[in-house]
């Protein structure tokens, strides 16, 4: 593998385990709101990005390069409402998106087919990430300050459930007791 497109995933797999790191730590932010569903949805996002890094990681691997995990930032631990949450959600997924992208474009210009048909995975995931959070903001700004609200989106997002990627059977245990 090319050293510029491996260390350019290398990157890839810290920002994965830093978007992991967001949303255990948004997790934490709505459990101390006793918002137990946007706590359920910020723990299965946090597995997803794990899964996402684990599916970089495997790559990498399989390419015969080598994986160079670095120090992870910590990220934020407090927002000003659930609203505040889900906007930080959506603008984190617009800059994870740009990453992507910006693998895609150094891989075409490496010619590393097998890292441009990798990558399409993720380009169809991100498209499924903003919408999900965008939708979720929308509805968090349609109910405003009604109490309510609140409370039914919460038992909406209570029923979200992990489902393991293949190939990253380090998490396949954590489907089941998410």
């Amino acid at each position: 593998m090319n050293e510029k497109m491996s260390d350019a995933l290398n990157g890839q797999i810290n920002a994965e385990l830093y978007s992991s790191y967001l949303y255990l730590s948004m997790a934490s932010y709505c459990k101390r709101l006793n918002l137990e569903g946007f706590t359920r949805w910020m723990e299965v996002q946090a597995l997803e990005e794990l899964s996402h890094a684990m599916k970089f990681f495997n790559f990498v691997n399989e390419r015969g390069a080598r994986v160079e995990l670095k120090a992870i930032e910590g990220p934020p631990v407090s927002w000003d409402s659930p609203l505040a949450v889900f906007e930080a959600v959506y603008n984190h997924e617009l800059k994870v998106t740009g990453l992507i992208y910006d693998l895609v474009n150094l891989a075409t210009e490496v010619k590393d087919h097998a890292a441009v048909n990798f990558l399409q995975w993720f380009v169809n995931e991100q498209v499924e990430e903003e919408t999900s959070a965008d939708n979720i903001v929308q509805k968090l700004k349609l109910i405003g300050s009604d109490g309510g609200g609140l409370y039914m989106l919460d038992q909406e997002l209570a029923r979200r459930v992990f489902t393991p990627l293949p190939g990253t059977t380090i998490l396949a245990g954590a489907a089941a007791g998410a």
